[in-house]
């Protein structure tokens, strides 16, 4: 579902650029995509209960990652899916675009992807955003700040929230020329800006992405 308008609204420090926050589309209901991460165990770093780190990235993984899909358990899989051990699981196509538009935005660990009958299927890639930069403009921006006790620290520490609705501003001169990164502290997907938006649109064949704007969460 695509809920991005066209026109361009100006943000604050004198720029124009789009942001939108954008993921997986788990708007279609249904029970999801099919897919199992076979060997997530032996990938696992002890204590941490998922693959993924807790600062991302991928760690050095003792073998390729093996995803096989099961329809009994769901769709096949569309260009970009998620919830695998904390990565998303996308397409050879949309991975040569995220690495064109934004080579240093993201880290891929290539897959055994099994189909349904045990053969081998088209070639696929676990992903994930390794940049992050603080750039929410917290003045200009609608978002609630909330507060949570940090039990180790003894410190509360401060998490943004879009539950309800909100509206997002960024400093474009700390983003420079990035087209992907996570804002810290925000509890959401990643954010892009127009060109990694549009150049995902215009291959016209891609499915499975959804884009919001930022400034109307």
């Amino acid at each position: 579902m695509d809920d991005v308008k066209a026109a361009p609204v100006p943000h604050r420090h004198g720029g124009d650029r789009k942001f939108y926050v954008f993921g997986p589309d788990i708007t279609g209901g249904g029970p999801g995509h099919g897919l199992v991460f076979v060997n997530e165990e032996k990938l696992l770093t002890p204590p941490r209960m998922i693959v993924r780190p807790e600062g991302g990235g991928f760690p050095e993984l003792k073998e390729k990652p093996h995803i096989a899909y099961n329809k009994k358990q769901g769709k096949p899989p569309r260009d970009l899916e998620g919830t695998l051990s904390g990565y998303w699981f996308i397409s050879e196509r949309l991975k040569q675009i995220f690495e064109t538009v934004d080579p240093e935005g993201f880290a891929f660990a290539e897959c055994d992807y099994t189909l349904d009958d045990g053969s081998a299927g088209p070639t696929h890639f676990l992903c994930d955003v390794i940049r992050c930069i603080d750039a929410l403009d917290e003045e200009a921006s609608d978002v609630r700040v909330k507060y949570y006790p940090d039990h180790q620290t003894g410190e509360d520490v401060k998490l943004y929230s879009v539950a309800g609705g909100a509206s997002l501003r960024f400093n474009e001169e700390i983003i420079g020329n990035a087209h992907v990164f996570v804002q810290p502290k925000l509890a959401t997907k990643p954010i892009c800006d127009a060109v990694l938006y549009s150049a995902c649109k215009s291959s016209n064949v891609l499915k499975g992405l959804w884009f919001r704007d930022a400034l109307k969460l």
